[in-house]
């Protein structure tokens, strides 16, 4: 009865068994909770939607309305004080290792319910079980463990269980996810957001969390060609029973030849590939930056300065004073690359204002267009002509 339930399994047996439970709750997570209720970026059958919902209340206790409402909230006021876990505010050790404390915390904030919890379920089911007696789910998980598998191996599964989304999802994602990684998107300051891992398995594909940052409605995380995220091959394998409907996916960008000016169809498809286009122009401003310094002759005073800013140059999130002055002080060194820089605060703020017209946009692109391919800086007129290209 201690080590043996109904289930006689080795202890490797027992390992896998945890490994898979722990999957499915995970799969229960980043499908239902986050992809389908939080962003509403797929839609379930209610089947599968009812059997995560069943499963993450035997496993987690966690409400639906919470989960939703704290994550929205974080994309709303991400890395302010308003965060309810960003790292850059309340520290990664604390993050990482008392995240799901965050979360609790804020669970009890009434106003946190009433803005972001809206559009959840609410059917008999949720208030009756599923909300008013959540750690009732555990209990049962817990004499089914005990059940299945012996007194001690049980317990050991269904802690497993209980401290695995608090530390992967509430620790790892929430802290390590917006301070240790990669970025394949420039997303606005102060989102510190980046990808953990491009092979998203473990937590799901919620590794890929500068891709969600960057396209949150999007239902697949994994948006380069060396990514895996295979909560989207469950999706896509839901999709093909009939039992999800993907709602929305990251825009692909497509090219066509350059248009002698540009329309409000390149408008358009600037806009929404506004990342692709901010990467494309990164990779313009560090052709422009090794222009320059061949041209002014690495032992220079003013190469000097430019090798100063040469990580900097091509960030935009919040930078340091000392930062901003060696920027600047880089922009007095070279016009091209204050031209480059200035070009570029001009772009990004296109799709930043959100009271212009149609029609005030398009002049400003077209006005942009001509101001970077009458520069004289050649990696900008080859970017510009490139931009022309978007269809």
């Amino acid at each position: 009865m201690l080590f043996s339930g109904y289930l006689d399994l080795s202890w490797w047996q027992l390992v896998l068994v945890a490994l898979a439970l722990t999957h499915v709750t995970i799969a229960s997570v980043t499908i239902f909770l986050h992809r389908h209720q939080a962003h509403r970026a797929i839609d379930l059958h209610p089947i599968p939607s009812h059997f995560f919902r069943f499963w993450l209340w035997l496993t987690t206790g966690m409400v639906t309305k919470e989960w939703a409402a704290i994550h929205r909230k974080h994309h709303a006021k991400c890395e302010t004080r308003e965060d309810p876990h960003s790292p850059q505010v309340h520290g990664i050790n604390k993050v990482l290792w008392l995240g799901v404390f965050l979360y609790v915390k804020e669970s009890h904030h009434p106003e946190t319910m009433e803005r972001y919890g809206h559009g959840t379920p609410d059917d008999w089911m949720e208030r009756n079980v599923y909300a008013r007696h959540a750690v009732l789910g555990l209990w049962l998980m817990g004499a089914v463990d005990v059940a299945l598998f012996g007194l001690v191996p049980g317990l050991l599964i269904l802690v497993t269980q209980i401290v695995w989304i608090p530390f992967w999802a509430a620790g790892v994602i929430n802290g390590i996810g917006h301070f240790w990684g990669y970025r394949n998107w420039d997303v606005p300051a102060p989102d510190a957001s980046r990808n953990i891992s491009p092979i998203g398995i473990l937590i799901g594909g919620e590794e890929l969390h500068n891709n969600h940052h960057a396209f949150p409605a999007s239902a697949r995380f994994a948006l380069k060609w060396y990514e895996f995220d295979i909560g989207w091959i469950y999706i896509k394998a839901l999709e093909s029973m009939g039992l999800a409907t993907v709602k929305k996916v990251a825009p692909t960008p497509r090219f066509s030849d350059p248009k002698p000016v540009c329309d409000e169809k390149t408008l358009e498809a600037v806009i929404a590939n506004r990342y692709d286009v901010l990467a494309r122009y990164a990779r313009s401003l560090k052709a422009t930056y090794r222009q320059e310094l061949a041209r002014l002759g690495q032992a220079s005073r003013e190469a000097e300065v430019l090798k100063s800013v040469r990580v900097n140059l091509v960030r935009t999130r919040d930078h340091s004073a000392a930062e901003k002055a060696r920027i600047a002080e880089a922009r007095k060194a070279s016009k091209a690359i204050d031209t480059a820089l200035t070009l570029r605060e001009e772009l990004a703020a296109l799709w930043a204002r959100s009271s212009a017209s149609r029609e005030q946009l398009l002049k400003q692109l077209q006005d942009w267009v001509h101001k970077a391919e009458t520069s004289g800086v050649t990696p900008l007129v080859e970017f510009s002509r490139r931009l022309r290209c978007y269809a």
